[in-house]
């Protein structure tokens, strides 16, 4: 732990000299580095799918140098400091984890996602409150229906999402019959939120998931560039036929 905090005031030491001494530390602000912090989770993201424990430790490393960042530039405007930061942290964490800190009950982790809810309940905060307007779809889709379940608003059985799920794909080949644009596109979401819900039901991370096919989709379609290419052939030039012979071939070496 020494050894941490130790490291950890280093970290403080190094930003103090970067915002005095370093012409471009010195010039940022919270809204320069907002893309810059996003990039970083988004390299974290990746280094977590990879399963890269290397690197998954150096963006933590970034995505914490800019925390301090943030914090540094709260304390020169005289709005909080990273005291300020860790204090308010912890006493969340205290507060929203009774069954740790206090003498609640609790059976198991749904009942803990439950209690957090409630809490924030109580502290007047709506449920879907809190939920980042910019936050890609799918992913604020998979939070607003983890949110809703916290209160109780879910399915009694997961397999009842299946009678919705088809009652929206239904619903969405209506409208394709009658090419009626505007609708296809709502039912087409209706389809996609039916199916996160889905996945969430029977504990699949949507985004994760999806993902994790894009990057095999990727690599199938890169040997069927590649062997065409060798061959000395153009994708453009290929019938359907032949590409999905090597895209089958593709799958065979997987």
């Amino acid at each position: 732990m020494n050894k941490t905090l130790k490291e950890f005031e280093r970290l403080l030491d190094i930003m103090d000299k970067l915002r005095e001494k370093c012409p471009w530390d010195s010039k940022q602000d919270n809204e320069s580095l907002r893309t810059l912090t996003i990039e970083e989770t988004y390299e974290l993201a990746d280094a977590i799918l990879e399963n890269n424990n290397k690197d998954i430790c150096g963006e933590l490393g970034d995505l914490l140098l800019h925390i301090v960042f943030y914090a540094k530039i709260g304390e020169e405007k005289k709005e909080f400091n990273m005291y300020d930061v860790i204090k308010k942290i912890n006493e969340k964490l205290i507060y929203r984890h009774p069954h740790i800190f206090k003498n609640l009950k609790v059976k198991d982790s749904k009942e803990v996602e439950e209690n957090w809810e409630n809490l924030k309940i109580k502290e007047g905060k709506k449920v879907l409150e809190g939920i980042p307007k910019s936050m890609p779809a799918m992913i604020k889709a998979l939070r607003i229906q983890d949110k809703v379940r916290g209160v109780g608003f879910d399915w009694e059985n997961k397999e009842q999402v299946w009678g919705k799920f088809m009652e929206e794909y239904n619903e969405l080949m209506s409208e394709i019959k009658q090419t009626n644009n505007p609708k296809i596109e709502n039912e087409f979401g209706d389809l996609f939120f039916s199916l996160i819900n889905a996945a969430r039901l029977y504990g699949i991370n949507p985004e994760n998931a999806l993902e994790k096919t894009n990057r095999k989709f990727i690599s199938r379609f890169n040997y069927l560039e590649s062997k065409t290419i060798s061959k000395g052939n153009n994708l453009k030039n290929m019938s359907l036929d032949c590409m999905n012979k090597i895209w089958e071939d593709a799958k065979d070496k997987e």
